[in-house]
């Protein structure tokens, strides 16, 4: 059981090293298609590539369970990602950045609630997402002063919640005997078909000369096969072996793995606020890993 949570925590790592990276695909990206043609394509590419991977289907066993694979698509994907994209049309990347990165604040809020969880909100846990918060700030503030922008950051803020829903969500499926990829494919055909009303009513004509581009496919790819696909799948597994909460944790080195990509890639320089900022990160989620060592949550 313990090697088993074990590779559950490393899954988890790698699964939010990936994610940390795709803001460098999507702004490759950006240069030739708009935020609605990004999201569904990469989704839609997801499902096909689960289909691909896991062709046998099975049974749901009830019709409370497609509820929650259907509340799982909606807001682990549509929602969450369409209010993150929204929320950057009338606030700062640097304030999506630090305001998205309190989802584990609120999955801690909602597992307690939903699960009467008494320990998920410890003084570990608290202590925890302060000090990564106050990091995750430096990081993508960087000196910068703060500019609050009321619509947009409370956009962000409705992201993190409908994160820390997913997680609840995903929680409660785990708890059943399906396979973790049929579990993911559901999930995504929910997405998918929760994203219809966004092609209805939105820009959504991409232009198909782009997407055969070499730089333009690999990013789709990259972000509907590995980000989507391939995380979701590890990201639940992750969920059903080591908890919601100890797993959602991890999503404070996003920042961190988005500053050393931009670094590679881009050329950018570290600087001293974000080295400390990221030293602050790294405190703050072993010590929020302290929490539940024997319980999963």
């Amino acid at each position: 059981m313990k090697n088993k949570q074990a590779v559950g925590h490393i899954i988890a790592i790698l699964t939010i090293a990936v994610w940390g990276t795709t803001y460098i695909s999507t702004k490759i990206l950006l240069e030739a298609f708009s935020p609605t043609e990004i999201l569904i394509t990469r989704f839609v590419m997801g499902y096909a590539f689960l289909w691909l991977i896991h062709p046998k289907s099975e049974k749901v066993n009830s019709k409370k369970d497609e509820l929650l694979f259907a509340a799982a698509g909606l807001s682990g994907m549509t929602l969450y990602y369409l209010l993150e994209n929204v929320s950057l049309i009338y606030t700062s990347a640097s304030n999506v950045g630090v305001i998205i990165a309190a989802a584990p604040f609120f999955t801690a809020v909602l597992i307690k609630l939903a699960f009467k969880d008494e320990k998920s909100l410890s003084v570990n846990f608290v202590a925890g997402f302060l000090l990564a918060m106050a990091g995750i700030a430096m990081i993508s503030f960087n000196g910068a002063r703060l500019h609050l922008s009321p619509k947009g950051d409370f956009l962000a803020l409705l992201g993190a919640f409908m994160w820390g829903v997913y997680s609840v969500v995903i929680k409660k499926i785990g708890d059943g005997q399906y396979n973790t990829v049929f579990v993911t494919r559901r999930i995504f055909f929910w997405g998918v078909v929760t994203m219809l009303p966004i092609v209805l009513l939105g820009d959504f004509s991409p232009d198909t000369k782009q997407l055969l581009q070499p730089k333009y496919l690999f990013n789709l790819l990259y972000l509907g096969l590995g980000a989507s696909a391939i995380c979701f799948v590890t990201w639940n597994f992750a969920v059903k072996t080591v908890g919601a909460v100890k797993t959602s944790v991890y999503i404070y080195l996003t920042p961190v793995v988005t500053i050393i990509t931009s670094i590679i890639v881009l050329g950018e320089t570290l600087t001293p606020l974000a080295t400390a900022g990221t030293a602050l990160v790294l405190a703050g989620l072993l010590i929020s890993q302290n929490i539940h060592v024997k319980q999963k949550c």
